[in-house]
């Protein structure tokens, strides 16, 4: 059966996850986070893409991120990939892949979905019960999207400008959001939607609007039904 190739709607971002293969160790310490950052942040301008979102944890990464073309996202993550295997080999004196495959995204609709999406990478390590609360966790965007330090190569999607008129009011609500924590059927959505790479929301239908590069919903199950004459 044919792989899926990913979806791309021109304008929106997309969730991203990569997994250490067979739960490998992405990061021993850490230098290697740093450097992973490096080659995360170096690929940004070149291949024209807006990270909105970060995290590493120890054997899995998800970036919420958004490219100017179809090819702006695949582009960077094999480049930054690339780049941090072949360093992250030498300096560990080991060979072979380090990635679970290719990448997996999904789109989402930045209304319905963005900031659940912000939050969804802020807190992973929360879930996954590493720190007490998400700015704990120093490898993620989450102190900078809390106004606790600055970091020049995000860039905050405009739905995240909505949490407010200045930047302290956009960071306390944006507090207030993560302290709301995430409820079980919104978790399931996005992981859902992540694993399959189906759109996460719902768009209008807008015939003036750029194509998206394949079908956004599986198909209905079953045969399809007889019309009758």
């Amino acid at each position: 059966m044919a792989r899926l190739a990913r979806l791309y709607v021109p304008g929106l971002p997309q969730l991203i996850t990569q997994r250490g293969n067979n739960r490998t160790a992405l990061f021993i310490d850490e230098t290697d986070y740093q450097q992973f950052l490096q080659c995360l942040r170096d690929g940004l301008k070149e291949c024209a893409v807006q990270l909105h979102a970060y995290v590493l944890m120890p054997d899995h990464v998800h970036f919420l991120a958004t490219g100017a073309d179809e090819r702006s996202i695949p582009n960077w993550m094999q480049r930054q990939g690339r780049r941090y295997v072949r360093w992250f080999n030498d300096r560990h004196r080991r060979t072979g892949t380090l990635w679970e495959g290719r990448y997996r995204s999904t789109v989402l609709e930045p209304s319905q979905w963005l900031l659940a999406s912000y939050r969804y990478v802020d807190t992973n390590p929360v879930r996954s019960g590493a720190v007490p609360e998400a700015p704990y966790w120093p490898w993620s965007s989450a102190r900078t999207h809390l106004g606790l330090e600055s970091d020049p190569h995000l860039t905050d999607h405009t739905q995240f400008w909505s949490l407010g008129n200045t930047p302290f009011e956009r960071q306390a609500s944006y507090r207030r959001y993560l302290e709301q924590g995430a409820g079980k059927t919104e978790l399931e959505a996005i992981r859902y939607a992540a694993h399959r790479g189906w759109l996460l929301g719902h768009l209008e239908s807008d015939p003036s609007a750029p194509p998206p590069s394949r079908r956004m919903a599986p198909l209905p199950k079953g045969r399809p039904s007889k019309s009758k004459a």
